[in-house]
């Protein structure tokens, strides 16, 4: 049997296209949600590692896998860097970029109209 999810407002539409990201406390749990190449996604701000307010680090891009003294840059604003130790997340997947099992609390996000909801 699964459990009905509540919806709660965390954005609009027009505050995510100006910022790509906003912090909101729901039923006192604080969850970043992000714009990430035009989808959203909502992840727990509490980093795994330290309990960090992870959502509040760097969003940015990543070196990606390449030769022995080449340097490609890649996933450029899909990367959210803790802002306490430098852990690294993907932020369309929540997974940290080099411990496979390690990973975000991910939420459902919906979109309708201008608003923005997380379903917890």
């Amino acid at each position: 049997m699964s459990k009905v999810k509540a919806r709660y407002a965390a954005a609009s539409v027009q505050e995510l296209a100006e910022k790509g990201r906003k912090i909101v406390e729901v039923k006192g749990i604080e969850i970043g949600v992000f714009l990430v190449n035009g989808s959203y996604y909502a992840w727990r701000n509490m980093c795994p590692h330290g309990a960090a307010p992870v959502c509040e680090g760097v969003v940015c891009g990543t070196r990606l896998p390449s030769l022995v003294y080449e340097y490609e840059y890649g996933r450029d604003q899909e990367i959210l860097r803790c802002p306490w130790h430098g852990w690294e997340f993907g932020l369309t997947d929540g997974k940290h970029l080099v411990e496979g099992g390690v990973q975000l609390r991910g939420y459902e996000v919906e979109v309708e109209g201008n608003e923005i909801y997380v379903l917890i």
